[in-house]
């Protein structure tokens, strides 16, 4: 008797640590609920650091839950968790630009949230919920707004540029400005000369006169990269970041993420002004809209759900936008600071980054600018090929 008891107490045992280690679904023993999230936030970047904290404040501010938390490499992200999630795995969440989402929508790869969030978002700006949509559904709960702006130290320019010709005098006197160079960074130089990629209807504009303006942008940009070239300053992003931090470089184009960087090196030195405007108005850089997203395979919807309204409510919002420069999604969040309320004027003309399939026929044809910056092709003939194989 004795040996039975023993033998079924030991089975008891087994099998409760056997639901423990499982999770009984999602929910481990203790009544916790896990809630796995992954994020691309840089090694030891403001933006890494600010979330740090405010994960450690929702461990006690919502101890229900456990965030199991892992980095991946934002050139990755999109691909593991589109991969892992086809095989039927992947964290619960995920934070990202709104870079793939129609692209996801399509392969089915995150979830609909739009009755899970019903009546929540009403704190939410309607162009931050915009980037969280597609075909009139609700994907991702929204975070931040980016888009590329023009950084400066004031201590070496006085005034940012107003419009190209400025820029391009500034630079051809000497003055060191990193432009970053490629087909995402430099789009909104496509507006400052008329040039457009897509109508209203996100058909490409094949026409003669657009294909003129759109020239017209190119040689500019190609104009400025021979100047960049023959002084050996930085053509992209990565390139510039530590010049322009370390003061060696008087000015950047690149997006509000790197913001927090930037402050922290630069204090009171740091200016942000729009990208130039030109002969054709307003530069329109592509507008961007970081959020949570769902997986459709995940069993704690609902709990992730709370946890993206938590990292996205106002004081969360606030702790990003002044420790890592994030332009709030938030609306209950106050601006005062200069500069992010220069990125809001500057976003202000931007334009909304579409999540249409035709999308990926500009990145396939329009991206290869090297052919022109590098090889000397024409930037007429450039472009006249860029359209035509985007319309094929």
């Amino acid at each position: 008797m004795k040996k039975n008891l023993l033998v079924l107490l030991s089975a008891l045992i087994i099998a409760s640590l056997a639901l423990s280690a499982c999770g009984g679904g999602g929910a481990p023993a203790s009544g916790v609920t896990e809630v796995t999230f992954w994020h691309a936030y840089g090694t030891g970047s403001a933006e890494e650091i600010a979330l740090a904290k405010l994960l450690e404040q929702a461990a006690t501010d919502m101890p229900q839950y456990k965030i199991n938390v892992l980095q991946v490499p934002f050139n990755d992200i999109f691909n593991k968790y589109d991969t892992d999630v086809a095989a039927g795995g992947g964290p619960d969440m995920f934070i990202a630009p709104n870079d793939n989402l129609g692209n996801q929508v399509r392969t089915g790869t995150i979830r609909d949230i739009t009755e899970l969030a019903e009546g929540k978002l009403g704190d939410y700006s309607e162009l931050s919920k915009g980037g969280m949509m597609y075909d009139g559904k609700l994907y991702g709960v929204p975070e931040s707004l980016k888009a590329v702006v023009f950084w400066y130290n004031k201590d070496m320019i006085s005034a940012p540029p107003a419009t190209t010709d400025d820029l391009k005098a500034l630079m051809e006197g000497g003055t060191s400005i990193a432009i970053s160079y490629g087909c995402y960074h430099h789009w909104g130089f496509f507006g400052s000369f008329g040039g457009q990629i897509f109508d209203a209807d996100f058909n490409f504009v094949t026409s003669d006169a657009n294909q003129a303006k759109m020239t017209d942008s190119i040689s500019y940009l190609n104009d400025l990269y021979q100047i960049s070239k023959e002084n050996n300053w930085p053509k992209n992003d990565s390139d510039g970041l530590a010049p322009f931090s370390e003061g060696t470089v008087a000015a950047i184009t690149n997006g509000n993420w790197a913001m927090g960087d930037y402050q922290k090196a630069l204090g009171d030195k740091l200016g942000v002004a729009p990208i130039p405007a030109g002969p054709g108005g307003a530069s329109n850089p592509l507008l961007g809209v970081d959020g949570f997203y769902f997986n459709p395979n995940s069993q704690n919807a609902e709990a992730a759900l709370d946890v993206a309204m938590y990292l996205t409510n106002a004081a969360a919002q606030t702790m990003m936008m002044n420790e890592a420069g994030h332009v709030p999604a938030n609306t209950k969040v106050e601006v005062t600071d200069p500069l992010i309320q220069g990125l809001l004027d500057a976003f202000s003309t931007s334009y909304f980054r579409p999540q249409v399939e035709a999308l990926g026929g500009y990145w396939s044809n329009f991206c290869g600018t090297d052919q022109v910056f590098e090889a000397g092709t024409a930037p007429e003939e450039w472009v006249a090929t860029a359209f035509e194989s985007a319309t094929k």
